[in-house]
Formats: C-alpha cells, sequence, structure tokens
C-alpha cells in the first residue's frame, strides 16, 4: 500500500525517503526534504528550503517552512531544519529564518511542541524541550536542551533561555531566563530552580546543591550580576562535581546584554 495519499500534492523535486507517510491533501515543494520514518498528517503545508530529519511526527494543519514575517525578507533562500523524533501538533507554524539572522530557524531532537506553538525567524531550539499549547517565539529567540514553556509562554525577540529553564502558564518574557530557572509573570520573574526536573534527569545530589548555590547568588543575596558570577565561580572550587553546571552558567550570563539584562 502506497504510504503517499493519493490527494496529496508533492512537487516532484522534493526529496522524500521512501518510508515518509503523507496524509490526504498535504502540500509538498520542491525544495522540502524528509528523511526515513516521518509521518505527515492530512492538510499540512510543508514548503520553502525546509528540512525534514527521521521519525518525526507532524500533525494535521501544519506549516512548516513559509515565508518569515520579517518586513525586510525579499524571498532569500533561508531556511528550516528540524532534526529527529520531534512531535509538532495540530496547527503548529515554523518559519525559515532571516539572511540578517543567520539564515537558519532550527528545531533540534526529540522535542514534544503541542498544538499551536510559533517558531518564528531565526530562532533556535534545542533538544528535549517541551512547548505547551499556544507557546509563541518571537525572531532569534534561543532555547536550550530540557526547557519547558507553559501553555500561552510568549518570548520577545532575541531573548535567550538557558538548558533545563521552565515557564509558568502565561508568562511573558522580556529578559533573559538563565539555565534551571522556574519563571512566572507578566512580564516573568525569577521564582525558583527547576529542582524537580533536575532530579528527574538523573542530576546528582551535590549537582542540585550547586543549582541552589547559584540561585542564592543569583537571586537572594542582593549581588550585582558581576558580583553574582564571581559567587557562582568559587561554587565550582568548593564543589568540583558541579563544574560543567557552572560553566554553562557562567557561559550564558556572560552573553547576556545590559539591554535585554535576565529575568529578576
Amino acid at each position: 500500500m502506497s504510504r503517499i495519499h493519493l490527494t496529496a500534492v508533492i512537487d516532484p523535486a522534493a526529496q522524500l525517503d521512501s518510508t515518509v507517510e503523507v496524509g490526504p491533501y498535504t502540500l509538498i515543494g520542491p525544495h522540502v526534504r524528509i528523511g526515513a520514518g516521518t509521518r505527515i498528517a492530512s492538510h499540512c503545508v510543508i514548503e520553502g528550503h525546509t528540512t525534514i530529519g527521521d521519525n518525526n511526527r507532524v500533525y494535521q494543519f501544519v506549516s512548516l517552512g513559509s515565508d518569515n514575517q520579517d518586513k525586510k525578507y525579499a524571498g532569500e533562500p533561508c531556511e528550516l531544519i528540524i532534526g529527529d523524533r520531534n512531535v509538532i501538533r495540530e496547527y503548529s507554524t515554523y518559519h525559515i529564518g532571516t539572511v540578517q539572522g543567520g539564515g537558519v530557524t532550527r528545531l533540534g531532537n526529540d522535542n514534544w511542541m503541542m498544538a499551536y506553538t510559533h517558531l518564528a525567524h531565526d530562532c533556535v531550539v534545542g533538544s528535549h524541550t517541551i512547548f505547551a499549547n499556544n507557546a509563541q517565539l518571537a525572531g532569534h529567540v534561543q532555547v536550550g536542551d530540557w526547557v519547558i514553556l507553559g501553555g500561552y509562554t510568549v518570548v520577545h525577540q532575541f531573548v535567550r533561555i538557558g538548558a533545563h529553564a521552565m515557564t509558568a502558564m502565561c508568562s511573558l518574557l522580556f529578559g533573559d531566563v538563565p539555565p534551571f530557572v522556574m519563571c512566572q509573570g507578566q512580564p516573568a520573574a525569577a521564582r525558583s530552580m527547576n529542582f524537580e526536573g533536575l532530579r528527574r534527569r538523573g542530576f546528582t545530589p551535590e549537582r542540585i546543591a550547586g543549582v541552589k548555590a547559584m540561585h542564592k547568588a543569583l537571586y537572594r543575596d542582593d549581588l550585582t550580576l558581576d558580583g553574582a558570577k564571581e559567587r557562582i565561580a568559587s561554587i565550582a572550587q568548593a564543589q568540583p562535581e558541579t563544574q560543567v553546571d557552572v560553566d554553562m552558567m557562567l557561559d550564558f550570563l556572560s552573553q547576556t546584554t545590559p539591554q535585554r539584562g535576565i529575568v529578576r
């Protein structure tokens, strides 16, 4: 039995692995490449220079690779690149990048993207993330691995969200969210660290204690950002097992600009 429904419209130049499934009334453009085992449901539109990896599940009424919504866009052949084993639910919209932003919008591997999620141009999303319904990213947003965005989270352009961070429902992000931080509000404010998520991912008690110490330095001890970074660096000196987490935090904070700042 054919894996391509008779009503699907697929450009002859598109490159689909022989194991790809395509549902009724789906449209696939000439510059699309789709890897092995990926299933595309009905009424989807996949266009532009879009590459989709292996074993993804794309549900009905999804739009991937359409022109970005940047008014400067002049038809340049920018890209959308999606990794492996992602689940993309109904009515999600992911756009291609822009020349000014590097030309690529990117989604990693093993992400769980619920209904109505939006990735604007030049966004870079890592792996193992969860975007709840209606989580929306403006252009140039960067999201680290294992991030969880609560339903109706809205992220301002150029904001960065560090690995293992989490937002509550209806959060509005104008500033960077450092790794491990849980935030909530409009605008969002830091509330705690994602300790339960870290336990589920196998963090040792020693590493979790290091994360607690970083939270204290950033949010509890009334330090400047530079002072907090000095305190955080000292954590790894006293607890060498926290070095990887400290390095990740310091690298993230070193890229935070005064104009954007971090959630407080």
